[in-house]
């Protein structure tokens, strides 16, 4: 597998961009891994970076963007907070990583049995993470279907407000963020949500 190059991320689309991840994850869920010479693409991103895509996933220990997406050094910009939340910084960030090195997609990836959100649907309070928590009340208020033992005990609410938690997300970078959406709108870059199942590897994209 060839290392991204000015070139060969200039050659890409966001569709393109988004098929590399679709293809990836599923050589990760058939335990294929694309043939990497780790070291030599060490050598080849010392001069430079390129990568293809952006990808705001949650810290959790089973969810390495790199991992589930089969990518190598030089393919993605990692952005990994708990709970996959979205701040200044974070924003910052993507515009730094679409508007001035050229990623071609956005994808804000939310997990099943996420920690943060079982936390937030406990009104966790601790410290710092108390913050943290508070930026994904928004999803557990927006989720009205479920109005019973609406906790962290319950799956089903649980995945309800991580599914939710993404496309607010999402929203907030279009709204948040002029430089991002006009990249969108211009059609150099797609933002777009997916959810990782901790239990079969598979990540299902929001189309």
């Amino acid at each position: 597998m060839r290392t991204q190059s000015k070139e060969t991320q200039g050659s890409l689309n966001p569709a393109t961009a988004l098929q590399i991840l679709k293809e990836g994850n599923q050589r990760f869920v058939n335990n294929l891994k694309a043939n990497r010479n780790l070291l030599q693409q060490v050598n080849e991103t010392s001069a430079g970076q390129f990568p293809f895509a952006t990808i705001l996933s949650c810290i959790d220990s089973r969810t390495s963007a790199e991992l589930i997406f089969d990518q190598g050094l030089g393919d993605v910009f990692s952005i990994r907070i708990a709970g996959n939340i979205l701040n200044e910084d974070i924003l910052g960030s993507m515009e730094f990583a679409t508007k001035v090195v050229g990623t071609k997609i956005i994808i804000v990836l939310g997990h099943t049995k996420c920690g943060a959100i079982v936390g937030a649907c406990n009104h966790v309070e601790l410290g710092n993470l108390t913050t943290l928590l508070n930026k994904i009340q928004p999803a557990i208020v927006s989720e009205q279907t479920i109005t019973g033992n609406r906790t962290g005990t319950n799956a089903e609410f649980v995945n309800k407000v991580t599914d939710i938690h993404v496309r607010l997300t999402i929203d907030r970078i279009r709204r948040e963020s002029p430089i991002v959406a006009e990249l969108e709108n211009q059609g150099n870059i797609k933002i777009i949500g997916g959810m990782y199942d901790v239990e079969t590897g598979i990540v299902t994209f929001f189309e």
